[in-house]
């Protein structure tokens, strides 16, 4: 991508009155081309409440391999008040492999099994999920916390085998 074309779609990330949808093209745009500029776009969009959008600044995020990433991943998938909209900062987390990613999703899933009825089953199965993916033994403890719970068994006895036979 030319210079020239790279400095107008960071133009358009503050834009007045620009679209979310032409914000979030631009900044994709420039993560492919590897230009930090779109990561503040980014994030904000992976924070955002359609799980569409926040996705596809996910993947965005994941190419632009920007080293703020993980932490910013982490600190949207803790928060207590986005919690309906931290699924793709957990995907992101668990893609990305980084240090924060174990303790994120550790502690994400130890607050919602500590709520009990939870309406956040999809969030704490992709914790769940993530963990065994990551096949981290800090999360042995609350992977045996989630086998507990019936909505969560399933997905907790497979994430801890996939830790034992790492």
């Amino acid at each position: 991508m030319d210079t020239a074309l790279r400095e107008e779609l960071a133009a358009t990330l503050t834009e007045p009155g620009e679209s979310l949808a032409v914000r979030l093209d631009a900044a994709v745009a420039l993560a492919e081309a590897g230009d930090a500029r779109a990561f503040e776009t980014l994030v904000m969009v992976l924070n955002y409440r359609d799980p569409g959008l926040a996705d596809t600044a996910a993947r965005a995020l994941a190419r632009l391999a920007d080293p703020r990433t993980s932490r910013a991943a982490a600190a949207l998938a803790t928060n207590p008040l986005r919690t309906a909209y931290a699924l793709p900062a957990i995907r992101l987390l668990v893609s990305l492999r980084e240090p924060e990613a174990v303790p994120a999703l550790t502690r994400t899933l130890e607050r919602l099994l500590a709520e009990p009825g939870s309406p956040y089953r999809r969030i704490a199965l992709a914790c769940v999920e993530g963990l065994g993916e990551l096949a981290d033994r800090r999360a042995v403890p609350v992977l045996r916390s989630a086998s507990e719970e019936a909505r969560l068994r399933e997905a907790a006895d497979a994430a801890l085998a996939r830790v034992e036979l790492a």
